[in-house]
Order: C-alpha cells, then sequence, then structure tokens
C-alpha cells in the first residue's frame, strides 16, 4: 500500500520499515508534488477542516453544558474554564512519573501540557507523611503513589509561581482522598489552599471533593462527567506514553552497559555520534571503529549480533 503525505517527514525510510514491519507487506510514503495524487491529497485536507469545524463547534457547545453542570455540583460561584489534571504511571514503583494535561474553554492546550521525572523531595517540599488539614485527613498508607503526586502538584504550581502564568478554576486528581489529600498538602506548602480541587475515582467514576463526606456521583451520561473522563484519558495517556518512553530509554541504556569496553564515556560517545542505542546497533564496523576503535566495535557488534 501507498500512503500519502502532504510533506516530506524525517526519517521517512526509517519510518516506512516499521510501516511495513507492523503492516506485514511493504508500505510505501510518497510526497507528491503534482497531479492525480495531490489532488487527493488537497481533497483529504479540506474535507478534514470541514469536519474538524463541525465537530469542534458541537463540542464548544456541550463544553460550555458540562462546565455549568460541575459548577453547580461544585457549588462554585464562578465559571469554569481552565481545568489542569494530573496523572501518574509506574510499573512497581520503577520509572515513576506524572503527566499534567489543561482543557481550557473545551479544547486540549497540548502547549500547555507538561511531564514530570519524579524526583523525590524538591526543594521547598515537604513530607507528606503527616496529618494533612486538606479535610481529607492523613495521607499516610501509599506513599509512592501519594509522595509522586504531591511532588509534580507542588513543582507545578511552584514554577507557576515563580513564572507567572494562568492558574487554573479546576485541578483534577487521577485518584482518591489519599492523591487529593497529598495534592492539597502540596498546594497549602505553596499558600496556594484557595485553589479548588477534586479526584476522580477509576472504575466507581464518583469526584472526590475536599469536606465532603461522601463522594458525588453523576449519571454515565452527564456531560460534566464525559468531560472530565475525556481529560482524565488524555492525562492517563500521557503519563503511560512518557512512562514507557523513560522505561525504553532506561533499558536501552542498561543494554550499552552490558558491553564490555564500553564505559560512561563510550557510552555518551556512542550516543551522541549515533543519537539512540537503535542508531548504534544499526552502524557498520567503520563507523563503530571512527568512534570506539576496532576492539570495542568488535564487542559492539558481537554484543548485538547475540541478542539478535
Amino acid at each position: 500500500p501507498e500512503v500519502l503525505l502532504p510533506t516530506t517527514i524525517d526519517d521517512l525510510e526509517a519510518v516506512e520499515d516499521w510501516l511495513s514491519e507492523r503492516a506485514k507487506k511493504k508500505v510505501h510514503l510518497s510526497v507528491p508534488k503534482r497531479g492525480n495524487k495531490r489532488a487527493l491529497l488537497e481533497l483529504a485536507s479540506r474535507n478534514a477542516t470541514i469536519g474538524y469545524k463541525a465537530r469542534y463547534s458541537e463540542e464548544v457547545v456541550s463544553h460550555h453544558a458540562a462546565m455549568e453542570i460541575l459548577r453547580v455540583e461544585l457549588d462554585l460561584a464562578t465559571s469554569l474554564h481552565r481545568i489542569e489534571c494530573f496523572d501518574i504511571s509506574t510499573i512497581q514503583g520503577s520509572d515513576t512519573v506524572g503527566a499534567m494535561v489543561v482543557c481550557e474553554n473545551g479544547r486540549m492546550i497540548r502547549s500547555a501540557y507538561r511531564k514530570f521525572k519524579i524526583r523525590g523531595l524538591v526543594k521547598g517540599q515537604q513530607s507528606i507523611h503527616r496529618s494533612s488539614s486538606s479535610g481529607l485527613g492523613s495521607v499516610v498508607g501509599k506513599p509512592d503513589d501519594f509522595s509522586a503526586m504531591h511532588e509534580i502538584v507542588f513543582r507545578r504550581y511552584r514554577r507557576l509561581l515563580e513564572e507567572g502564568g494562568p492558574f487554573p478554576d479546576l485541578i483534577v486528581i487521577d485518584g482518591g482522598k489519599g492523591q487529593l489529600s497529598a495534592s492539597y498538602a502540596a498546594l497549602e506548602e505553596l499558600g496556594l489552599s484557595n485553589l479548588i480541587a477534586v479526584g476522580l475515582v477509576k472504575k466507581k467514576e464518583v469526584l472526590v471533593v475536599r469536606d465532603r463526606p461522601d463522594p458525588i456521583t453523576l449519571p454515565s451520561a452527564n456531560e460534566a462527567l464525559l468531560l472530565l473522563q475525556r481529560i482524565r484519558d488524555e492525562a492517563h495517556r500521557c503519563a503511560v506514553t512518557f512512562h514507557r518512553r523513560t522505561r525504553t530509554a532506561r533499558q536501552l541504556r542498561s543494554a550499552l552497559d552490558s558491553i564490555p569496553g564500553v564505559g560512561l564515556q563510550r557510552r555518551r560517545t556512542l550516543l551522541t555520534r549515533f543519537g539512540s542505542v537503535a542508531g548504534v546497533r544499526r552502524a557498520s564496523r567503520e563507523e563503530l571503529m571512527t568512534v570506539v576503535g576496532a576492539r570495542v566495535a568488535d564487542a559492539v557488534l558481537s554484543y548485538f549480533a547475540a541478542a539478535r
């Protein structure tokens, strides 16, 4: 099959190889400049633009209705325009990362998304293993997840305080009372306890709110719940994707560590020259020799040959 592209892309041959491997047949990417194929591309672009505008118009109307429902449910005095949502991704405590996404007036603002590698305590941050005044009780009990949420909320709004920028009308936390309490603890440390945060509990799909003994249960087809789920799912997607990339990068770096004769300096040299472990794997003996010499080049080739 042939895939038509409006403009050329970096590493086109590598993308072709990857698509061919996935499709189990040869996939060809082309960028037509004229003729029927170019006209077909332009038609597809016009149709996509029309479809996007129609869908966006419907989504904006639905979004405003959802925001008003949410405002009433949370008993807020002012309208909601900007929502920021946080999620944590980890596997058995390994390579823990976080992500934050932004929805403003019904649109996801990708340029405002942020990703976080969990560092442990950062400057100015207090341990959350204490009672919180958030009205949700102690956050002790699941320290990795709670501490990670505390950290990313703290880092996000400390930076906003330092650099300026719009604060959200509502913060959505992926989780229940523990994650919400950890988030409020971070906000209190920054003097931002006036910000409104809610927890959206997976599976139960209920809202946990500070100072309310019982969660808010919205009907499954409720526009406000559907909006929050869409934002939460986007945060989850970003966090999981970042976690996979982080884990893969660590595993690939450790692969070079296993090669005899490749220490820290040579690993850096190889990655700088070839861009990635995959680039090192594809390199010829002659290319490797120009960077690390014949002996180490042979060791690299032998290692990847054995791995295959």
